[in-house]
């Protein structure tokens, strides 16, 4: 199957150990390209190192919600010169780029103290920033208590309206092709508006848990080329690997849980994906 995984932190401590392994055993599975995202400014500098090791793995690079204790004054200036000073998004390599988004960003309001209003700037901050280089995004939204909606979604809704109409408004080309919700866990109303404003939805692992037939049935509603599959790892290892450290080789097992949500062959679920992966990045082949 021709796989890919928008989605893995191959960059953490966890893949340490055997972080090449794990890599040959993706390729081995037919993945034929990995997305790491970041998650601050340190992150953001290694993953652009990480990815020269190998042609089929691309970063993204950006400040995750639950990281705002970090952030600063200097934080936006410091995500913009290592987007201007890095190889791999040099304008003489357009179509080549290995750098291909802004991201993890987003809103998570699980914890109590989350600073609802600083997360929110800090996404306003780095959603400018995406417009200015003309780059999608990797979008975190984590509901209290794990709800499938809530306060989380509704401001995240806001901003995004509001980002995407100025997009409009500045005819930027991101407006048509904005970017993914990672690990969608939302509810159909959120999907549907997310999908009216062009943005595609990320697949993760617990689409196959025994108790996830909500999620489910909002996979069954939205339609197929709004959807790209991810691993998250090493975080939410799918059924059978429920328990283990998740890792890219994985990202098939949701292939087939989608494939018999819609009742169609999983070669197909993963052609498309991945073609959905390849005009959301850009990133060829």
């Amino acid at each position: 199957m021709n796989l890919t995984d928008t989605h893995c932190h191959l960059n953490f401590e966890k893949f340490n150990l055997d972080r090449g392994d794990v890599i040959e055993r993706a390729w081995s599975v037919g993945l034929t390209r990995i997305l790491i995202p970041a998650t601050d400014i340190q992150s953001s500098a290694a993953i652009l190192e990480l990815v020269k090791t190998d042609t089929r793995i691309f970063a993204a690079v950006g400040f995750h919600p639950t990281d705002y204790p970090a952030w600063n004054d200097a934080s936006l200036e410091q995500l913009r010169q290592i987007i201007l000073n890095s190889d791999e998004f040099s304008p003489e390599r357009s179509g080549a780029r290995k750098m291909v988004a802004i991201g993890e960003i987003g809103l998570d309001y699980y914890w109590d103290d989350s600073h609802h209003e600083l997360q929110q700037q800090i996404l306003e901050n780095q959603l400018r920033l995406a417009a200015e280089f003309e780059l999608p995004v990797i979008l975190h939204m984590r509901e209290k208590s794990d709800a499938m909606h809530g306060n989380c979604a509704e401001d995240l809704l806001t901003l995004l309206a509001a980002w995407v109409q100025t997009l409009k408004d500045n005819r930027n080309p991101l407006a048509s092709n904005p970017g993914v919700l990672h690990s969608f866990s939302g509810n159909l109303d959120t999907a549907q508006k997310l999908i009216n404003m062009n943005f595609r939805l990320g697949i993760t692992g617990p689409l196959t848990f025994k108790n996830a037939e909500a999620r489910r049935e909002v996979v069954k509603s939205i339609p197929l080329e709004r959807m790209l599959i991810e691993t998250d790892s090493p975080f939410l290892a799918p059924v059978p690997k429920r328990g283990t450290r998740n890792e890219p080789a994985f990202v098939g097992y949701i292939v087939e849980k989608i494939a018999e949500i819609l009742n169609r062959n999983p070669e197909e679920i993963a052609a498309a994906t991945t073609s959905n992966a390849s005009k959301l990045f850009s990133w060829g082949g």
